[in-house]
């Protein structure tokens, strides 16, 4: 896996900030090549809006990143939208036969980094067209977890931040 940088996507929702991945040799990161490839493709598009919605508004402005919204485990990483119906307070999540999938990685309760994802065309990963984008998710996600055990990146919980060893906010793995 080449070089890639860990930089923020969306650091002002209430009660999360979230992060994605980007290689250094794109022009993209990676959620935002999975938001714009499935906005883009009709038979996918409310789909698409649906979990930027559930990303976003759910876990960024109603409820951080609680484990009952993330509840899809997938060895290294957690599958997005939720799986089976959770009701929290007010609001009911449920997302039956959901055609998309996005892969996250949660750092903590407030801070999630957001890599990219497909098609859930198959009864597991290994046998679904996002095979591939789920391993590299999974490998992202042991790099970073790898570069938190080292000291190369560093949680600031108190500012909901990720840090280089150095103290900024260039995180390079």
């Amino acid at each position: 896996m080449n070089n890639f940088e860990v930089k923020i996507w969306d650091d002002e929702r209430r009660f999360c900030t979230f992060y994605t991945v980007q290689f250094e040799d794109s022009d993209e990161n990676e959620t935002d090549k999975f938001f714009i490839r499935f906005d883009n493709f009709p038979t996918y598009e409310s789909a698409t809006q649906a979990l930027l919605s559930f990303i976003l508004l759910s876990i960024g402005d109603d409820h951080g990143a609680i484990d009952e919204l993330l509840n899809r485990y997938e060895e290294e990483v957690i599958g997005l939208p939720v799986k089976g119906r959770v009701k929290l307070g007010e609001f009911t999540y449920n997302y039956p036969d959901f055609p998309l999938r996005i892969y996250v990685l949660k750092i903590t309760d407030e801070i999630v980094v957001l890599f990219n994802g497909g098609i859930k065309d198959g009864p597991t990963n290994m046998e679904s067209s996002l095979h591939h984008n789920w391993v590299e998710a999974c490998e992202f996600a042991r790099r970073i977890i790898d570069g938190i055990k080292d000291g190369a990146v560093v949680v600031d919980e108190v500012n909901r931040n990720l840090l280089n060893g150095k103290g900024t906010e260039e995180i390079f793995l």
